[in-house]
């Protein structure tokens, strides 16, 4: 087996409707011009990344984000020897449009951008593997990929409003019933309003999308219960986390420590 071969991989999945994912790292391999009917957004991990895009030679360097849009030509491979890695989303154009309650498509005249929330609305994408898939996260990370790929070009934000009756009613809904997995379609009955116009009237009135709202909800509950000596993987089960390994991850990305340290520092007070 030659050395381009055996580091040449790719991995492809399916997360929802209209959205799928890919990572990869190429050394001799590289794509022939070709176009799809997706936006592709992507981050360059390592290496660097050369492409011809809308005839003009490109380069995507590490930390760089890079911007394809539906039935434009383009290739793709190393730049250099040392190959190259990528994370890439490809979303459908209607699922954007959706999102951002119409208007015309957002059009990136830059196809590379150095924008660290880019990369952030791209590794939003990539779940862990043993995390569960939620209905309520999904809206929300098409949000953000909308909201990042309408900012980059160009399209004037809209500004933050005072949360209204079915705001609140939202919130307090969220909050309540938190340790529950949430079906977009009961939401969007009960409040009467499309998931992305929640999604987007949320984040701009209290700051945080839906479902991180609700992900806070739940380390909150799993403070409190750690603080009363109860177990982590019945702390986790009660709070509604999918188990005791979800929990870590999600309390130390909130806390920036595990829940197991937590209760030690708490138990030397």
């Amino acid at each position: 087996m030659t050395e381009a071969v055996r580091k040449d991989w790719l991995r492809y999945r399916s997360t929802a409707p209209g959205l799928d994912w890919a990572e990869a790292a190429f050394v001799g391999h590289r794509f022939s011009p070709h176009r799809h009917d997706t936006y592709a957004i992507g981050v360059t991990t390592q290496g660097l990344q050369a492409f011809r895009y809308r005839g003009a030679a490109r380069l995507s360097g590490p930390g760089d984000a890079f911007f394809l849009h539906p039935d434009e030509v383009h290739d793709g491979g190393p730049g250099t020897e040392e190959g190259l890695g990528y994370r890439i989303v490809y979303v459908d154009p209607a699922r954007i449009a959706e999102a951002l309650d119409g208007g015309p498509l957002p059009f990136v005249k830059d196809p590379v951008a150095h924008a660290g929330e880019i990369a952030a609305a791209v590794a939003a994408v990539f779940p862990h593997p043993d995390d569960p898939c939620e209905e309520l996260r999904e809206t929300d990370v098409l949000c953000a990929l909308a909201a990042v790929l309408a900012k980059v070009s160009g399209r004037p934000a809209q500004a933050a409003a005072p949360p209204d009756a079915t705001l609140i009613g939202l919130r307090d809904r969220l909050a309540a019933r938190c340790t529950e997995g949430f079906s977009m379609a009961v939401l969007e009955r009960e409040t009467g309003r499309d998931r992305f116009t929640l999604a987007r009237q949320f984040r701009r009135a209290y700051g945080v999308s839906p479902s991180r709202f609700v992900t806070l909800r739940r380390l909150e509950r799993s403070r409190r219960m750690i603080a009363e000596g109860r177990g982590l993987a019945e702390t986790a089960a009660a709070a509604g986390f999918a188990d005791q390994a979800h929990l870590t991850r999600q309390f130390r990305a909130a806390y920036g420590t595990t829940p197991g340290r937590w209760r030690d520092l708490l138990d030397a007070a």
